[in-house]
This record gives C-alpha cells, structure tokens and sequence, in this order.
C-alpha cells in the first residue's frame, strides 16, 4: 500500500536540488544564448518541440533520483530566485546585460543589404523580403538603415518620409542552426 508521507520526503539531499537546477538552468539559458536572437512569439513548431524536448531531458538531470513533492519545490523556488537574480543582473550590471543579450546587428545600409551581416545571422531573401513588406517597403533601396534588434525583430528606416511602424507578430526572421 502506497505510503502517502512518502510524497514529502526527499529522496536527493536539498542542496543537491539547488546545485542541479543552477547548474543545468545555466546551461540552458548559455544554450539559448547561442540558439540566436528570436523572440519567443517567434518560434517555429521545430523550436518549440527542440525547447520541450531538451527540458523533458534536462528533468532527470535536476531531479536525480528525487521523485518528492518537497523537491519539486525546491527546484521550482529556485528557478523562479534563478529568473530573479538573472533578471536583476540584466537591469543593473552592464556587462551581464551585454553576455546575456544578443547585440543588434546592421543589416543594410543605405540602400543596400550587408551580405556578410545577412549570411552570418543566418537569414534569407524570403526573411528579408518579407520585412521589407512588413514596413511597407518594396526595394531595399529605400532603406536608409535596417537591423535585427536583440529580440529577432528587424526595424527599418527609410529614406524620406515618414518612419513606418510595425505590428508584433507571431513570425521569426532568424532559421534555426
């Protein structure tokens, strides 16, 4: 018969939990750093099942041979104080700010695409096009300046007239490594 105490109690040592979910939240978020600049509203069906797919592997990696309720806990307080501190450290310190966040990258100027800016965030002539567009745009001679900011959204400014704004949307210009 199933022992209902046995749900509290841990089976992995609670600092065991804590070193486990920082050391693999780390990871993750470096690997994600790497992944590109893309905003979460961005990804493709591929993304989502690659970020589920690496969590669903990651777990065991945190959890160990805990399977407790008070463990869970654990890890969930400490993901959450992780997000925190991560989030406070990208507020105040500069340097985190610049290791945590992709830079913007210039991606045409003055009438004409930067062919190795373009080849080296990995987007195509569809992705340009298609921002062009989005900023009511035909030719990218009528760009003054384009660029992929941090979060994967490219913003345009053209030459004479006004500035055209753009809308969100759920779409990604980056392809995935």
């Amino acid at each position: 018969m199933y022992d209902r105490c046995t749900m509290w109690q841990l089976g992995t040592p609670p600092l065991e939990l804590v070193v486990r979910t920082v050391v693999v939240y780390v990871l993750f978020i470096l690997a994600l750093r790497v992944f590109g600049k893309r905003e979460v509203g961005q990804f493709t069906l591929f993304d989502l099942a690659l970020i589920l797919l690496a969590a669903n592997a990651l777990q065991p990696a945190i959890t160990g041979p805990d399977n407790s309720l008070t463990g869970g806990i654990i890890i969930v307080a400490t993901i959450f104080l992780l997000n925190l501190a991560v989030a406070q450290l990208r507020e105040h310190v500069p340097l985190a700010r610049r290791i945590l966040e992709p830079a913007p990258t210039v991606l045409a100027r003055d009438g004409a695409w930067i062919p190795a800016a373009v080849e080296r965030e990995e987007l195509d002539q569809a992705d340009l096009e298609a921002a062009l567009r989005e900023h009511g745009l035909e030719r990218v001679e009528q760009v003054r300046l384009a660029i992929l900011e941090e979060d994967g959204s490219i913003s345009i400014v053209p030459f004479g007239g006004p500035i055209v704004g753009r809308r969100r949307r759920a779409w990604r210009y980056r392809h995935p490594r």
